[in-house]
């Protein structure tokens, strides 16, 4: 029969290496949010914002069931030309002064294949909430200058403008509905 002293000694070992996981810190310099619409059928514009804050929990050894958050400063929205990004911000668009922030927040983060992931959430984007599936591709490494743990996540996915009424009146001839969002976002264990 095994003792309680046994138990308790066992109870204790597996609750500090519990607590003894060391947390995700995210690394906003070598983090991006991009983005590309159709425009006048012929091309596709791109541009990016910036993620300002991103939170990572990881209840296991894998990413399988990882809670992340992410949020991007809409005004930060860059097209590579002033005149459009200045009217991207106002209300014709995406409104940046009274919607200033686009968050995903992971409802499920599931284990497709081997480092591959489908990421479920909620993406709130001027004023509207969605639920969204994103894939994600997940690659770690150890960075050689401090060893520590290195995760960046590359997610892409599509999304229609006009469920989150921006420009819902503009036909697709003249600016593709779906627009295809990518992500890579990188974390540090420390």
């Amino acid at each position: 029969m095994i003792s309680r002293t046994l138990i308790l000694f066992f109870a204790l070992l597996f609750s500090k290496s519990i607590s003894a996981q060391k947390a995700w810190v995210f690394d906003d310099s070598h983090s991006n949010l991009q983005f590309s619409v159709t425009n006048l059928m012929v091309a596709e514009i791109e541009g990016s914002m910036k993620i300002t804050e991103a939170l990572l929990k990881v209840p296991g050894n894998d990413f399988s069931n990882a809670m992340i958050d992410i949020k991007a400063d809409v005004a930060s929205i860059d097209t590579d030309n002033d005149g459009r990004d200045e009217h991207l911000r106002s209300p014709d668009f995406f409104d940046s002064a009274r919607y200033p922030v686009l968050t995903f927040k992971s409802r499920e983060f599931k284990k497709i294949a081997e480092n591959k992931y489908s990421a479920t959430g909620d993406l709130t984007f001027h004023g509207i909430t969605k639920v969204v599936t994103m894939d994600v591709i997940a690659n770690t490494n150890v960075r050689p200058y401090d060893q520590k743990n290195v995760v960046g996540f590359k997610a892409n996915g599509v999304i229609k403008r006009t469920d989150f009424d921006i420009a819902a009146d503009t036909p697709s001839a003249v600016l593709g509905d779906e627009v295809t969002i990518r992500a890579n976002v990188i974390f540090v264990q420390e």
